[in-house]
């Protein structure tokens, strides 16, 4: 218990330090809501994540809390509380999209899961703006969202799968 708590924590810490790097790197994509993501290999690493033992596997559960202990802590040290529920939507959706996805691939395709985890995550960044400005104009950003998605996705993705493969 203390292992998987330990791990927990350093997923989480490490998750929050990618995402607070990542915010200060401008985009030259000038559509807002577009950002890499790299956090989310964090949550990807986790989800599928299993020592040979099986002793460190975190399950569903634990990979959920340090998804959203990432998200609350990023809207926290990022100050823009806002934010918080744009990240809670997208990623509640992301995630249930990701352990949906999971169920159908093989650790050697890690990079699906993250594209439509991101994909996903879009949709739900763009509902709850949708809601918060209550307009729906704002859905036109949603293609491109969705196909920077699939990029950013990919390679959060590819991030995780090899991160697993070297440990191994």
């Amino acid at each position: 218990m203390i292992k998987k708590l330990t791990l927990m924590s350093t997923l989480t810490a490490v998750a929050l330090i990618i995402f607070i790097v990542e915010a200060q790197i401008p985009l030259p994509i000038p559509v807002p809501g577009v950002k890499l993501g790299l956090a989310n290999a964090v949550t990807l690493f986790a989800l599928f994540y299993e020592k040979k033992s099986g002793v460190l596997k975190l399950g569903t559960v634990n990979v959920f809390a340090i998804l959203l202990c990432r998200i609350l802590l990023g809207a926290v040290f990022s100050g823009r509380l806002i934010a918080f529920v744009y990240s809670l939507l997208g990623g509640l959706l992301a995630f249930a999209a990701q352990i949906t996805v999971k169920r159908f691939i093989t650790k050697k395709q890690i990079w699906v899961c993250g594209a439509i985890g991101a994909i996903f995550h879009n949709i739900g960044q763009i509902a709850a703006a949708t809601v918060i400005t209550g307009t729906t104009s704002i859905v036109y950003y949603l293609p491109v969202l969705i196909i920077a998605g699939v990029f950013t996705g990919v390679l959060t993705g590819l991030v995780a799968q090899i991160t697993i493969e070297r440990i191994k």
